[in-house]
């Protein structure tokens, strides 16, 4: 009876992973379906190098895509524009502009499809460390879903802190502005 249990259950294993092959996504793109009806302001999306450290903060979660990175940021960024309640604030290394070809060949390619993939969206840059604190920390209190890729270039992630597409932020300046005053609407 224990091995016919056994075998079922490696049955529906094998089939549930033929099933999310069959259309040629794999498990992260099921997780970012699942996960991004439920993200909202202050959650991140981090598309990242092989080499990211694997963060162990309570809502820091980290899948292996099996994938390189700029077909997943294109992804993610094309799930993101089609969101109803979601828009990306991208952050990328300071250090990426310093790395050179000669030091890691494929850099400036990399750098040439980043900016076609990014296009005319704003960017802001910090420095490594500071990213990785700055998502340690919010970890703390929101998710964060780390994308990793098998890109071996370093400096190459992608930091998208989201943000809320339908309230911008000049409408909470101005909503916060008006409470300072007590100016309600009539």
């Amino acid at each position: 009876m224990r091995k016919i249990a056994i075998s079922i259950s490696l049955v529906l294993i094998f089939a549930s992973h033929a099933l999310l092959a069959q259309d040629g996504r794999t498990d992260w793109h099921y997780k970012l379906d699942q996960e991004l009806p439920l993200l909202g302001h202050r959650n991140w999306i981090m598309i990242v190098d092989s080499a990211y450290p694997f963060q162990v903060s309570p809502g820091v979660e980290t899948i292996e895509t099996g994938e390189d990175l700029p077909r997943v940021l294109r992804q993610v960024l094309a799930a993101l524009d089609h969101s109803i309640h979601l828009t990306p604030n991208v952050y990328l290394d300071a250090e990426l502009p310093y790395v050179t070809d000669q030091a890691v060949p494929g850099v400036n390619a990399y750098r040439q499809h980043l900016k076609e993939i990014l296009q005319d969206r704003p960017t802001k840059s910090l420095p490594h460390e500071t990213l990785i604190k700055q998502v340690s920390d919010t970890g703390q209190a929101f998710h964060i879903l780390v994308l990793k890729t098998t890109l071996a270039i370093p400096y190459t992630s992608v930091f998208l802190q989201l943000d809320c597409k339908y309230w911008p932020p000049q409408a909470e300046q101005q909503l916060r502005q008006a409470m300072r005053n007590g100016e309600r609407p009539q």
